[in-house]
């Protein structure tokens, strides 16, 4: 039996890394659009601080406050792992590191894990829900030591 994932789901596979890529560029432009934009209509983020933020508008809104408001840093992200529960769903789990404004190296407190929710309408991937977690790795620091590691060697 060939267990290699057919053309098409090969396609898929790099269709939501390259939104996922592409919503990483988005932040580290400071474009509230851009970001917003690659969220259906009622998507949903999670911020690293927890707050929720529910449809493109919201999403909108509130980055452009952000980006208005406070020098955000810039995204270092790897993906670790897409899944397909159906042709038109997608699972994707991955790290990133934050460089702080005004620094050239990554910042272990900023280290997160990212989740990203992905459907497929018309032919098109867009983010239904995405979650940044801080990867705090309470009392195994030498996990949090190995990730900034790993992700320090995309920079």
């Amino acid at each position: 039996m060939d267990t290699r994932p057919s053309k098409t789901a090969h396609a898929a596979q790099h269709q939501v890394h390259d939104l996922y890529r592409e919503l990483l560029h988005q932040w580290n432009a400071k474009s509230a659009k851009g970001f917003s934009d690659l969220f259906h209509e009622q998507g949903w983020a999670v911020g690293f601080d927890g707050s929720e933020l529910k449809g493109r508008e919201g999403i909108f809104g509130e980055l452009s406050r952000v980006f208005k408001d406070h020098q955000t840093g810039t995204y270092v992200g790897m993906v670790k792992e897409v899944r397909f529960p159906n042709a038109d769903t997608a699972l994707l789990h991955a790290v990133a590191g934050m460089i702080p404004a005004g620094e050239n190296y990554i910042n272990p407190g900023l280290n997160a894990i990212q989740t990203l929710v992905a459907s497929k309408i018309k032919n098109e991937w867009r983010i239904e829900l995405f979650q940044n977690t801080p990867a705090q790795f309470h009392g195994r620091p030498e996990l949090a030591v190995a990730l900034t590691a790993e992700l320090a060697a995309l920079i």
